[in-house]
């Protein structure tokens, strides 16, 4: 007698989703509605003091403590979700639609035109990132969208890389042949032929670039760099906790392990869609 099995998911191709990949989705959904509905979740306003209440631990009324000049943690962590995760999109999807863009035309056109473009990304590739990022930052300005500039700029280059790869593979493609055989243009081959199948490379990269763009933030404004205070970001009340770290951990514990697992869950969550949308690591599941 066969054995059955009830499988209440299966993603395309037949490959069933593992649970850390679900898992992992699942938190990053839940930091999402955090940092979206932050005004409304946090009991107090990120910059409201409390000469009373300083340097609390964690009670019932200041469930994650507070600072040093008596704010609630719980309420700067919800407001830092949302400039910290609106980093890490907004970075991710900026850096790569001006790395698809750049890589698609260089691998299409290809010859002189390729070479010459790829020089100028290896020059950026060989510069250090936090020393750009801080050249940038001296230029720009600090805040949200210095930061926001300086890291598209410093990480456009290795999606470019990734997908002037891609389009190199499918550039001598049959379907390519035969689109230029019927008369299609340059712009339509490239854009409606050969990126739609690059998307799930590009899925993957953004799924990786995102929780990068999230460290990033976070080292500048641990290492004063980065948000201005009195906003607040991961990377800015891990360095305020930082002072304290000795008689107050709390105070840096809570913001790191918001870090630590949203960075996890992200890289997770990618690794479990490249085993999904990947043909070669695809396992067969009966």
């Amino acid at each position: 007698m066969k054995k059955l099995s009830v499988v209440w998911w299966r993603a395309p191709g037949g490959h069933k989703p593992d649970l850390v990949m679900l898992g992992s989705g699942v938190l990053i959904i839940m930091v999402c509605i955090m940092a979206a509905l932050a005004p409304w979740l946090a009991p107090y306003s990120y910059d409201a003091q409390d000469n009373t209440a300083l340097l609390q631990l964690p009670s019932s009324e200041h469930w994650m403590g507070t600072d040093r000049l008596g704010r609630d943690l719980f309420s700067r962590l919800l407001y830092g979700t949302r400039i910290s995760m609106s980093m890490g999109l907004l970075t991710a999807l900026s850096a790569l639609v001006l790395g698809t863009v750049y890589g698609a035309i260089s691998g299409y056109v290809g010859g002189r035109v390729d070479n010459w473009m790829m020089r100028w990304v290896d020059i950026v590739y060989a510069l250090p990132d936090l020393l750009l990022i801080i050249l940038i930052m001296v230029i720009v300005g600090r805040g949200f969208w210095g930061i926001f500039l300086a890291l598209i700029l410093v990480s456009w280059v290795t999606v470019a890389r990734i997908v002037r790869g891609e389009v190199l593979k499918h550039r001598e493609q049959s379907y390519v042949e035969a689109a230029r055989a019927l008369g299609a243009g340059h712009l339509r081959i490239l854009f409606r032929h050969i990126l739609p199948n690059t998307f799930g490379p590009l899925i993957v990269i953004l799924t990786f670039r995102i929780p990068a763009a999230i460290l990033a933030e976070s080292t500048l404004s641990f290492v004063g760099l980065g948000i201005t205070p009195p906003l607040a970001s991961w990377g800015t009340l891990a360095n305020e906790g930082w002072a304290a770290l000795k008689f107050y951990p709390h105070l840096i514990v809570f913001p790191g392990l918001f870090i630590f697992f949203t960075i996890l869950a992200f890289n997770f969550f990618g690794d479990g869609l490249r085993d999904v949308l990947d043909p070669q690591n695809r396992r067969v599941y009966r």
